[in-house]
């Protein structure tokens, strides 16, 4: 009896794993690249959302999360990157934000901020400098071979980077050396004067900065600021003071040496004028 009862026993163990063996495996969900850009998408949305409420350290892990996928367009892995670069900012990881503004010029070469996004106290400084310093870079890079700079041309180009570093009284003083020394090209002198302009206006100076905007005119008659320029904050209205007085005093001027013109020198004595 014992051995017919083991040999049941064995029996329906083999029966017991038989059926083990033939139950089906659980099917592996199939992660696609449609899948992965939908998580990409979501997690880039909720990072934007997060930097918004003020969540700045689960926006930096949504906003990385979203890269990684790998299936973000150019401009929205340069969105991803400006967000990164906010979020580290506003934390104070300076060099975080800097590399990240890197990372977006680099994948994107139409990356830009809106004027009122680039006159921002705490990055605007930042991503102005990484801006200049990739633009030094490729003109350098192209560049066959180095030509040193003029005394005065050295000065502009220190100047902005000092203006895009957020230090406007250093600044200042390069531009104004800048023109005193004699910047030979008419773009370079309009490039001093407007940057002098800008400085000012970010310390508050306006009656100064409204002086200095009117001057470019006495060098380019036809000068205007860029559309990114033009809206912003800091200089907008005084901006368009000075262009309305500047166009105003050319106007009269025009009219005064036409009127001039037209009323011609006396005629000389014992010979008619001329018809």
């Amino acid at each position: 009896m014992a051995l017919i009862a083991a040999g049941f026993l064995a029996a329906s163990c083999q029966q017991l794993e038989q059926l083990a063996q033939e139950k089906p495996q659980a099917v592996t969900p199939q992660i696609t690249e449609s899948v992965l850009r939908e998580r990409a998408a979501e997690q880039l949305a909720a990072g934007i959302a997060q930097y918004n409420s003020g969540d700045f350290d689960s926006a930096v892990k949504s906003l990385t999360g979203s890269l990684e996928h790998g299936m973000l367009s150019k401009t929205d892995q340069s969105r991803a990157r400006k967000y990164l670069a906010f979020s580290h900012c506003v934390s104070n990881r300076e060099a975080q934000c800097r590399d990240e503004f890197r990372k977006a010029f680099e994948i994107n070469s139409d990356f830009s901020l809106t004027a009122a996004e680039d006159g921002h106290p705490i990055w605007g400084p930042i991503y102005r400098n990484v801006r200049t310093q990739l633009i030094t870079e490729r003109e350098a890079a192209v560049r066959k071979p180095l030509i040193p700079l003029a005394k005065a041309e050295q000065m502009l180009s220190d100047g902005v980077v000092k203006y895009d570093a957020g230090d406007y009284p250093a600044a200042r003083t390069l531009l104004e050396g800048a023109l005193r020394e004699g910047l030979r090209g008419k773009e370079d002198q309009v490039k001093a004067l407007k940057h002098l302009a800008f400085s000012l206006c970010l310390e508050g100076k306006y009656p100064q900065c409204r002086a200095e905007f009117v001057k470019i005119y006495d060098v380019d008659a036809k000068f205007d600021l860029t559309p990114a320029e033009a809206g912003h904050p800091s200089w907008t209205r005084t901006f368009a003071a000075a262009r309305a007085q500047a166009l105003k005093a050319l106007q009269e001027k025009e009219q005064k040496e036409a009127r001039e013109k037209g009323k011609g020198p006396p005629p000389t004595a014992g010979v008619p004028p001329k018809k």
